[in-house]
């Protein structure tokens, strides 16, 4: 089967999805497919028609998912034709040349469902969930609506108008960008100074910024693959919470699968993430994100319609606590993505 694996991007996740899409490519390898990597925004400069015919090594230049979020400004100076359009040369003609596309892409460019919604125009086939699910889960404040609306419980939280809102909020109080991922643009603040400078920096990012009640308790995540729950995933960093260091740096976290919280608080939240599942429209795999207070008390926080892959990433590990290692994981995905389109 021909499979482009899509990665990279303009997004501020940028390096965390060329990382998944190595991972990915290099499995989907290995189970035999015809399989290459291709950044969405820097494409392929060479002939289109010949591209699944070169043996190379697709992933030999992609490095570690650094400290520090990637330079974007210096990504785009790399592109030959210097144009900002998010389809780099010739993406659009291999991805319809493929057999699939396997969506490797992380933050705004990927998981908003621009890209699922261009590509049903163009009648390519992809993995994971569609369109609109996508874009109410990557909005913040949109999924928080849903939540509530179909009995999911999560935090309470507002929109700010703008840089210059000036509502004070309950202290402590969590700021984060409405549409983020990989917790960038996400602030625990403490102090209304800490509170300002928080917003300050989370409007950098974006126009629409989300202040959230703060719920202090562990964090947990639970993977739902075709409306099953797999097992949860307890995250402990060992400073600070689980921001982008501590996601994609080894050694930072420790992560315990299946995680030590008991039969009834299992079920609680492998009730409640598929609900959350249900609740946006998705289809295919997601991950929800969960805080529990010291009383037993569930929250929702979000879902994650393309989780990593990379190696420290979550979604790996509860499928290996089932039994099914990384390159049957993406077949996995592969074939319940095939089936959508049966």
């Amino acid at each position: 089967m021909r499979i482009v694996v899509l990665a990279g991007g303009i997004s501020t996740e940028r390096d965390v999805s060329l990382m998944s899409g190595s991972r990915i490519y290099k499995a989907l390898k290995e189970n035999g497919h015809d399989t290459i990597l291709l950044d969405v925004f820097l494409g392929y400069e060479g002939d289109p028609d010949k591209v699944f015919d070169l043996d190379i090594d697709w992933a030999e230049k992609v490095a570690p998912v650094s400290v520090d979020e990637p330079d974007i400004a210096e990504v785009k100076k790399r592109r030959e034709d210097q144009s900002n359009m998010l389809f780099g040369p010739n993406v659009i003609r291999i991805c319809k040349d493929a057999d699939i596309v396997f969506m490797a892409l992380h933050g705004d460019c990927g998981e908003n469902g621009k890209i699922q919604a261009t590509f049903d125009l163009f009648d390519i086939k992809y993995t994971g969930t569609d369109f609109l699910s996508s874009a109410l889960a990557m909005n913040k404040f949109l999924t928080k609506q849903m939540f509530r609306t179909h009995g999911v419980k999560t935090p309470d939280s507002y929109l700010l108008s703008g840089p210059d809102d000036t509502r004070e909020p309950e202290l402590p109080c969590v700021v984060k960008i409405c549409s983020g991922g990989s917790s960038i643009g996400v602030y625990i603040t403490k102090t209304m100074e800490e509170y300002r400078e928080a917003v300050k920096k989370a409007f950098r990012y974006e126009g629409k910024v989300l202040v959230e009640q703060y719920i202090e308790g562990r964090e947990l995540t639970d993977c739902v693959i075709e409306g099953v729950a797999l097992p949860i995933v307890e995250i402990v960093p060992l400073t600070g919470f689980y921001d982008y260091k501590n996601k994609y740096q080894a050694g930072s976290t420790t992560e315990i699968c299946p995680a030590p919280i008991g039969e009834a608080a299992t079920k609680t939240i492998q009730e409640m993430a598929v609900k959350a599942y249900h609740a946006l429209g998705i289809t295919t795999y997601a991950r929800m994100d969960f805080i529990m207070t010291e009383e037993g008390e569930c929250y929702c926080l979000e879902a994650n319609t393309l989780p990593g892959m990379t190696p420290v990433s979550l979604v790996p590990q509860e499928a290996a606590a089932i039994g099914r290692s990384f390159n049957e994981l993406c077949e996995w995905i592969l074939q319940i993505s095939l089936r959508k389109y049966a």
